[in-house]
C-alpha cells in the first residue's frame, strides 16, 4: 500500500510502498468493532453505586395508621417512592472489562492500520525531531504536513526530547510511541503521522499478527 512520506520539516513528499496488511471485504470489521469497546470498557472504574431500602437511613416505623387517614396506606419511609428512600435496580459497583485474545486484537489491529491508510489518514515523515523545544518549530513542520487538520495523533518509535517538548502543548496534538500504539488510538484519530522508524515498528506487529504471532 502506497502512503505519502514527508521530509523532517514538511516542506516535500513522494509516495513509497508499505507492507501494510489488505482486506478483501469485511474482515476484521466484528474483530475491531469487539476490540474497540473491550478497551473503552476496560477504562470504566465501575464504581457507581446507590443506596438500596435497605441501606439508606431512616426509620422503619409506619408513617401513619393503616385506615383512616384518607391516603394512600404506607408501610415504610425509606421505600423508593418516598422522599429519601432508597433507589430501585439502581447501579452498584462492577467490573465492566472484557477480555480479548491475541488473534483478534492482532486481527482488529491490523483492520483499522487498513482502514485508517485506505481512507488518506496515515502519513509518514522521516524524522520527527525540531532543533530547539518550541512550540512554534514543531506547529510549522506540523502545518506543513496537514495544512487542514483536527486531532493528530504523533507517533514515533521514541520521542527525541526536544520534539516531545514542543509538541505537548499543541491543541489537539497527542503523542504514543509506536510499541504502544493501541487499535482505540487508531480508530480515535482520523489523522495519524508517523515516523519512518515508527512505520517500521508499526508493521512488524501488523504482519506479525497476520502470521499468527505478536
Amino acid at each position: 500500500m502506497k502512503l505519502k512520506v514527508y521530509t523532517a520539516d514538511g516542506s516535500s513528499s513522494s509516495e513509497k510502498e508499505f507492507a501494510l496488511p489488505a482486506f478483501e471485504g469485511d474482515k476484521g470489521v466484528a474483530a475491531l468493532r469487539q476490540v474497540v469497546l473491550a478497551h473503552q470498557a476496560n477504562a470504566r472504574q465501575g464504581n457507581a453505586s446507590t443506596k438500596t431500602r435497605a441501606e439508606v437511613a431512616g426509620s422503619g416505623k409506619k408513617l401513619f395508621r393503616q385506615k383512616g387517614s384518607g391516603t394512600a396506606r404506607q408501610g415504610s419511609r425509606r421505600v423508593p417512592h418516598q422522599r429519601h428512600g432508597g433507589i430501585a435496580h439502581g447501579p452498584k459497583p462492577r467490573d465492566f472489562s472484557q477480555k480479548i485474545n491475541r488473534k483478534m486484537k492482532d486481527l482488529a489491529f491490523s483492520r483499522a492500520l487498513f482502514e485508517r491508510a485506505t481512507e488518506g489518514g496515515l502519513s509518514v515523515i522521516e524524522a520527527i525531531e525540531v532543533k530547539e523545544a518550541k512550540t512554534k518549530l514543531f506547529n510549522q513542520v506540523l502545518t506543513a504536513v496537514l495544512p487542514t487538520r483536527g486531532k493528530v495523533l504523533i507517533v514515533d518509535d521514541q520521542f527525541e526530547n526536544n520534539a516531545a517538548l514542543a509538541a505537548r502543548n499543541i491543541e489537539g496534538v497527542s503523542l504514543s510511541e509506536a510499541g504502544n500504539l493501541s487499535t482505540l488510538d487508531v480508530v480515535r484519530y482520523r489523522h495519524i503521522i508517523v515516523s519512518a522508524k515508527g512505520i517500521e515498528t508499526i508493521i512488524a506487529r501488523a504482519n506479525g499478527a497476520k502470521g499468527g504471532e505478536s
